[in-house]
């Protein structure tokens, strides 16, 4: 690990440091990572002010100006990939191969953020000669600001995570304040230093590792009319339920299934789809909302599934996240380790086998495989949010999705499917919010539309639908023309 560091917070683009500290360590050893500075309420203030100070000026700013911002970052994104990566490695705990995929991601949304900056808000032109009355009359629809946004970041994706929400709003011509998670507030520290390098007006930007004590007066201030949050479900929910006139956008937690009908049946599709359930159940310690959670087999493939993805999943390397050897790292926390633990504990007294895994060590959890999970156990109907991956045999397709759809949650699901009719069956009848054919739950494009329905949350990521989310229509009619 490189010697830990200081790093200033970042109100209203300029680097600050607040009367005290926060330690960040890392999950892996448990040594100091670096510490952040922590605003005052005063400095708070200073940033929604300035947030609010700016909009108009910063709403007409040139595309070219904000493209050219963003493609600043781009850059020196990549020049410092490695070193970005570390970082995240160290305060996350997050192997550092998946961790270069994370910062080679955050390239990918300030790109198209920087694509969608040059193209967005053209504006739609419509005649209204349609009708009668609109003789002579064009209306001109183009998308304007709410108002600054407020940003609220998780701790597995402390970059990327972070990306999706500034990103979008600097593409628009939005400030925003981007409060990153108490554990791992670097990454997103980091990128303000690369942020403060273009000539973004002042007060466009924040980068604040506000304590969590103090977002409920940020949540409530009306002067942030968008609230853009990333995290657990009981926190997402009570801030939509704490300010209904808002536009509140919610990505929350998921329990991914992946679906593997019958067709799916010749050795080397099992053998891929083994491969690719394993890995992306514990490819961040299982900490991603769309990692794979259940497996839903139907019974045709069930017995030569599961033995794969046992011996795939016992295959993965544990250990020393900062070792590019390194499938699987540790929890963020021994306390999340613990509960996860719990969690196979319940499900283990209630009758479910362990086929591999099952074991803590700190903060570490054993990649693990359970068969027989009663429905209503933790593991099998919540968020586990750790390496554990659940398998279910079921008779027949619709007996599949049945399954896969007895959730709370509604984020993604994936099918292993060579059958184009069911693949558009599995369209219709899953009840989430992106359905992946051929793969598992856990493929994310930046660009494409993002979120979920039921508890996994309202509104969509991706980058133009969050300039969408940031912006509202305006229109304008133009009188006395000859069309």
């Amino acid at each position: 690990m490189t010697p830990a560091t200081s790093h200033p917070f970042w109100l209203a683009g300029r680097a600050a440091t607040g009367e005290r500290a926060l330690e960040v360590t890392s999950p892996w050893g448990g040594g100091t990572v670096g510490t952040a500075g922590v605003p005052t309420p005063a400095q708070i203030e200073e940033a929604v002010a300035a947030a609010v100070a700016v909009t108009d000026e910063f709403a007409a700013t040139p595309a070219h100006a904000r493209a050219a911002a963003l493609d600043h970052v781009v850059r020196r994104l990549g020049e410092r990939a490695e070193e970005i990566a570390r970082l995240i490695s160290a305060e996350n705990g997050k192997p550092v191969k998946w961790a270069r995929l994370e910062v080679s991601r955050c390239v990918s949304v300030f790109r198209w953020a920087a694509d969608e900056a040059r193209r967005f808000n053209s504006g739609l032109a419509q005649r209204l000669d349609a009708d009668a009355g609109g003789t002579g009359r064009l209306a001109l629809t183009r998308r304007f600001p709410y108002g600054p946004v407020l940003g609220i970041a998780p701790f597995n994706f402390p970059l990327n995570l972070c990306a999706h929400k500034v990103a979008p709003a600097l593409a628009a011509g939005v400030p925003i304040l981007l409060k990153p998670a108490p554990a791992t507030p670097l990454s997103a520290l980091l990128l303000g230093e690369l942020l403060a390098e273009t000539d973004l007006p002042a007060g466009s930007w924040s980068v604040l590792p506000v304590p969590n004590d103090a977002m409920p007066a940020l949540v409530q201030d009306p002067r942030l009319p968008v609230i853009s949050f990333t995290g657990s479900v009981p926190v997402g929910w009570s801030i939509r339920e704490a300010v209904p006139r808002k536009r509140v956008t919610l990505e929350l937690g998921g329990n991914g299934a992946a679906v593997v009908l019958a067709d799916y049946a010749s050795d080397a599709d099992l053998d891929r789809a083994a491969g690719r359930i394993a890995t992306f159940s514990n490819y961040q310690g299982g900490q991603s909302c769309i990692s794979v959670q259940r497996v839903i087999a139907d019974a045709a493939v069930h017995d030569r599934l599961l033995p794969r993805i046992v011996a795939a999943v016992e295959a993965l390397v544990t250990g020393d996240p900062s070792d590019d050897a390194t499938d699987v790292g540790p929890l963020i926390s021994e306390d999340a380790a613990r509960r996860v633990e719990s969690w196979v504990n319940e499900a283990t007294a209630a009758g479910a086998k362990v086929l591999t895994g099952g074991t803590r060590d700190g903060a570490s959890f054993a990649p693990t495989v359970l068969e027989g999970v009663p429905a209503d156990a933790k593991v099998s109907c919540d968020e586990v949010f750790g390496p554990v991956l659940t398998v279910t045999r079921v008779d027949g397709e619709e007996a599949a999705f049945a399954a896969a759809n007895d959730s709370v949650f509604g984020l993604q699901a994936g099918v292993f499917t060579h059958d184009l009719r069911a693949a558009f069956r599995a369209h219709r009848a899953l009840e989430v919010g992106g359905v992946v054919i051929g793969d598992v739950p856990t493929y994310r494009a930046d660009h494409m539309p993002y979120g979920g329905v039921k508890d996994s949350g309202v509104g969509r990521e991706g980058v133009r639908f969050a300039m969408e989310d940031y912006t509202y229509e305006r229109v304008m009619v133009l009188t006395g023309l000859e069309l």
